[in-house]
């Protein structure tokens, strides 16, 4: 394993839990040079990260096949000792083939398996619960001396400078978007939720740039005059570096219950319809789910969520009670 390459281009959750594989390779193996390959957008989670040597970026946004021709040809060249493929689909599975690295490792569900060197079987069980750093972790768990480790994520000085202006009273932060519609606590939920915090704790309200229009929506039906809203104006290293030391986050199934997993900052990680047992749950030391205390009969209703709820009652996300946030809080903000 002098030389490898990781490759997760998925969405930025999968790419902070990818990180538990760099750990774990960098602790058996502190002297390889270890690469990872990203789609675009997420390369800014590796800045400065002290054990990546380079990060490769596939542009998909624009000309997405001919960039991932110029991208599998940099890889090649790249003369790779070992390839780690965690995507099951095609795109990667294919530049894992053309690589030419002597260890080709990936997920028996990429069509491009046939030509790996070693092949993992894949399973999403839910009975099973087998949590996705398990899952990843199989592809090398042959490597002698390998041993399981959590995702990490490392936010540089400059991340840490710029949160700190935030950091002079007890805070909680909040992230109350996701990508799919069906993983997001309803926003009048948010609202009651900020209604019922003490007044005297400051809230974060985190995001990106395109969620600077509902957090400012949240936060305006809401009765605080202590909530800020801090979407778009933090990357992602920073807004890690801001809820490790947060009392509370309250989040989504979604990348921010993940940022938090990577720098073991306490979170209650909340499930509308999505569950659990899927493996994508919160790692932290002080971890909380919470989720519909009533049995659903159409929860969950896909591994990734939806776009609308396909009953149109949503009581997976409505019927989730406030109480159930708040008995989260730590004991100080209660005082």
């Amino acid at each position: 394993m002098q030389k490898l390459l990781i490759i997760q281009t998925a969405f930025i959750g999968d790419v902070v839990l990818a990180t538990g594989l760099l750990e774990s390779i960098h602790k058996a193996y502190p002297n390889a040079k270890i690469d990872v390959l990203v789609r675009n957008g997420n390369e800014s989670l590796f800045t400065d990260h002290p054990f990546v040597h380079q990060v490769l970026v596939w542009q998909k946004k624009q000309d997405k096949y001919r960039n991932l021709m110029k991208l599998a040809i940099a890889v090649r060249k790249a003369s790779y000792d070992t390839v780690i493929n965690l995507q099951r689909y095609a795109a990667t599975g294919w530049i894992t083939c053309f690589s030419g690295a002597r260890e080709k490792i990936g997920f028996n569900k990429n069509p491009f398996r046939f030509c790996y060197t070693r092949t993992i079987h894949h399973s999403m069980d839910t009975d099973k619960g087998v949590h996705e750093i398990n899952r990843n972790f199989q592809l090398i768990a042959h490597v002698k001396g390998i041993q399981l480790k959590k995702p990490a994520l490392y936010p540089t000085a400059s991340d840490l400078a710029k949160v700190l202006p935030y950091q002079v009273q007890p805070y909680i932060c909040i992230a109350p978007s996701s990508v799919w519609a069906t993983k997001q606590f309803p926003k009048e939920k948010w609202i009651a939720f900020l209604d019922a915090l003490p007044p005297n704790i400051k809230v974060y309200v985190l995001g990106g740039p395109g969620d600077t229009l509902l957090c400012n929506e949240i936060i305006e039906a809401s009765s605080t005059n202590n909530a800020v809203n801090l979407a778009g104006k933090l990357n992602f290293l920073s807004s890690a570096a801001l809820m490790k030391n947060a009392l509370m986050n309250y989040v989504n199934d979604s990348a921010p219950m993940h940022f938090c997993s990577s720098v073991d900052a306490p979170v209650t990680a909340i499930y509308c319809s999505t569950v659990p047992g899927f493996g994508y749950g919160p790692l932290s030391s002080s971890s909380h789910i919470v989720e519909v205390k009533q049995t659903l009969d159409c929860r969950p209703c896909g591994l990734h969520g939806k776009t609308a709820c396909p009953q149109r009652h949503f009581n997976c996300g409505f019927q989730i009670e406030i109480a159930q946030l708040m008995a989260t809080l730590p004991a100080l903000t209660k005082q």
